[in-house]
């Protein structure tokens, strides 16, 4: 027994170890080529979608929070096919996102910047509809929930290979959608309509990652991607 109790101590003591502090990168992460987009104490490498800086009273406590802004934060600089990794925390009844593809950032006439990519719901919300957490926003609805709620942190994953985009939320495999299927403007690919006059499968496969203000307060961190080939 006193040998369990040894190894579960030595354990506990090693875990934090492994894990790499809050906004950096853990030597095996820099290995494998992962970069952060954040740095936890400025706004450095993020821009408004008009191209103006970001004051860094967007950085709260070690997180990026978004509102309020010009309806989103963005990377300066854009990326194609990608690993994304972050963690968010959103406030009671929040209504965000995390935009990606999004390119250019000049809006069309009559149309927010919204439409010139795709956006990842983050929603103070517990179901599977086309705006629920983990939905591709209005076009592919998250196979289950998988949120936690709000207040507490959760883990994203967003992988954008080529045709292929795949949404993990805390562990779990939630949405995946095929951009080569979607050859129509508001059409999805069973027929039914949606918002976007966008053939998604001509849509530019590069652009900004954005972190939306829809009027709530939300936080994130430990934002980093990863190239991929």
């Amino acid at each position: 027994m006193n040998r369990l109790i040894f190894l579960a101590a030595w354990a506990l003591f090693l875990l934090p170890q492994a894990k790499a502090e809050d906004n950096t990168l853990t030597g095996m992460e820099k290995d494998e080529g992962w970069v952060l987009l954040f740095d936890g104490k400025t706004a450095k490498g993020w821009i408004s979608p008009k191209g103006k800086a970001i004051a860094n009273t967007h950085v709260q406590q070690g997180a990026l929070n978004p509102h309020p802004c010009e309806y989103m934060l963005t990377t300066e600089k854009t990326f194609d096919n990608f690993l994304l990794s972050l963690d968010y925390r959103i406030s009671g009844k929040c209504n965000s996102g995390v935009f990606f593809r999004t390119f250019p950032l000049q809006p069309r006439p009559g149309r927010d910047v919204g439409f010139n990519g795709l956006e990842l719901a983050i929603d103070d919300t517990k179901g599977t509809g086309f705006h629920d957490t983990g939905a591709i926003y209005d076009l592919v609805r998250p196979a289950k929930s998988a949120a936690l709620p709000a207040g507490m942190w959760n883990h994203l994953l967003l992988r954008c290979d080529r045709n292929l985009v795949e949404v993990e939320l805390n562990g779990e495999k939630v949405t995946r959608m095929d951009l080569d299927q979607w050859p129509k403007k508001n059409l999805r690919p069973d027929g039914t309509s949606h918002k976007f006059d966008v053939v998604y499968k001509d849509h530019p496969r590069h652009g900004h990652i954005g972190l939306q203000d829809h009027g709530s307060d939300c936080w994130f961190k430990n934002i980093k991607i990863k190239p991929l080939p």
